[in-house]
């Protein structure tokens, strides 16, 4: 179990506990759950590279107490 950081940049932080072979989507519908925003309609990206739904965060090599951005579309 791994504990992973989003930070929206309006204020919110949100700490999700995944496994590091969940993907992206797995974890949008984690934080979709904790914040009460729709998972479709939420953007995880890190710097200018935008994270897509199918690929494992093991792959994108996310460890634990890693901080990524937030996004709302």
């Amino acid at each position: 179990m791994i504990e992973v950081v989003l930070n929206d940049r309006l204020g919110k932080k949100v700490r999700v506990k995944c496994n590091e072979d969940d993907t992206i989507g797995d974890l949008k519908r984690l934080v979709a759950a904790q914040t009460g925003t729709r998972a479709d309609k939420i953007r995880i990206q890190k710097w200018y590279t935008i994270y897509k739904d199918h690929i494992t965060l093991a792959d994108y090599e996310i460890h634990d107490g890693m901080g990524l951005e937030l996004f709302y579309n």
